[in-house]
């Protein structure tokens, strides 16, 4: 992905934004998500959101009440236990620079250090080019012989063309049966599930890649 991609994502600002070094602040203390009673995530009933805005209270803080959305995991891939207690939904595209870089940086320690605590839930959002629908397709049918993560993996590690070509090497790469790999590719049945994840981001305001749901409560990463 290029700069011009990443530039044309515009983040509402109604929604909360944290940085890369909120993550661990935010994810990785699961006594803390755990711990919360009903009505409760993150930050409390109230969420501390920083902002450049001074108030007469306070230098650089402002609370607001976070709206809560209902989010399925769907049918969609995921890492980790299905009983998780913390379930983490990410809507993302394959050609989005900052969704490679939250993987490669931040969510494989998350898993690692919390195995048993959360499960990792991947929905598609393809929002920047062409090419990000048909990533999602090959990676949705490498799904039908249990090889997503591999494609995700690939996908967001390495700087290949998103290409029928690639798609039919990672394929015979991760030893799927690539006469039925391309026979789902072309024809396209994996297209209403990733339309149907598509929508419902779209129906909930979803304006940048990634964007994460825990308890029902969107964040978007800072993009920087």
């Amino acid at each position: 992905m290029n700069d011009t991609d990443q530039g044309n994502q515009v983040v509402d600002h109604d929604v909360m934004v944290f940085k890369r070094s909120y993550v661990y602040a935010i994810l990785l203390p699961l006594t803390f998500l755990l711990g919360l009673s009903s009505g409760y995530l993150l930050w409390g009933r109230e969420s501390v959101i920083p902002t450049n805005e001074p108030t007469p209270m306070t230098d650089s803080l402002v609370q607001t009440t976070p709206q809560r959305f209902d989010v399925s995991v769907d049918d969609d891939p995921y890492l980790g236990p299905e009983d998780a207690p913390v379930v983490i939904i990410e809507f993302s595209d394959f050609n989005c620079g900052y969704c490679s870089k939250w993987y490669r940086e931040s969510l494989q320690p998350i898993l690692d250090q919390y195995p048993e605590q959360i499960r990792f839930v991947y929905r598609d959002f393809p929002m920047l080019s062409e090419s990000s629908v048909t990533a999602a397709q090959a990676a949705q049918c490498a799904h039908e012989q249990n090889a997503f993560w591999d494609f995700h993996n690939a996908f967001f590690t390495r700087d290949e063309p998103r290409s029928m070509d690639t798609y039919l090497l990672l394929a015979k790469e991760f030893n799927l049966n690539v006469e039925d790999f391309q026979e789902c590719y072309e024809s396209d049945r994996t297209m209403e599930e990733i339309e149907n994840d598509a929508r419902f981001a779209a129906s909930v305001g979803i304006r940048v890649t990634p964007t994460f749901f825990i308890k029902g409560i969107q964040l978007v990463e800072a993009q920087r």
